[in-house]
């Protein structure tokens, strides 16, 4: 996985850098390790930085959605960052919903409302 999907621990925040190149098999490994970091690191912020994705599939969608709904459920505040304008308008074509996370324009950005909401 380290090649398609890196997990970084930065003051109470994971930053999630998810690669173009992600497997199925991968993007699952990645809800796994992620659910463990949260509760390992006591992390309070999660920011998943899908810059590197130029399209996404259903499946790709809906883990976006459930690593989103899982931080949630784990006291971790969710932002997604980076989503370039065909991904956003191929997850509305597809009806998914990322309703569990916010989003931000960057990863500066995202850490910024987290500082401000204390969860950094």
């Amino acid at each position: 996985m380290a090649e398609a999907a890196s997990v970084y621990l930065v003051e109470r925040v994971l930053l999630v850098a998810i690669r173009d190149n992600i497997t199925d098999t991968e993007i699952m490994n990645l809800q796994e390790e992620l659910s463990d970091r949260i509760v390992a690191e006591g992390a309070r912020g999660v920011v998943i930085d899908i810059a590197a994705l130029e399209i996404v599939d259903t499946f790709v969608g809906r883990v976006l959605a459930q690593l989103s709904s899982m931080a949630r459920l784990l006291a971790a505040e969710t932002y997604v960052v980076g989503m370039r304008p065909a991904v956003a308008m191929t997850l509305v074509e597809l009806g998914m919903d990322l309703s569990g996370s916010k989003t931000a324009l960057s990863l500066s950005h995202a850490l910024r409302r987290l500082r401000r909401d204390g969860l950094a």
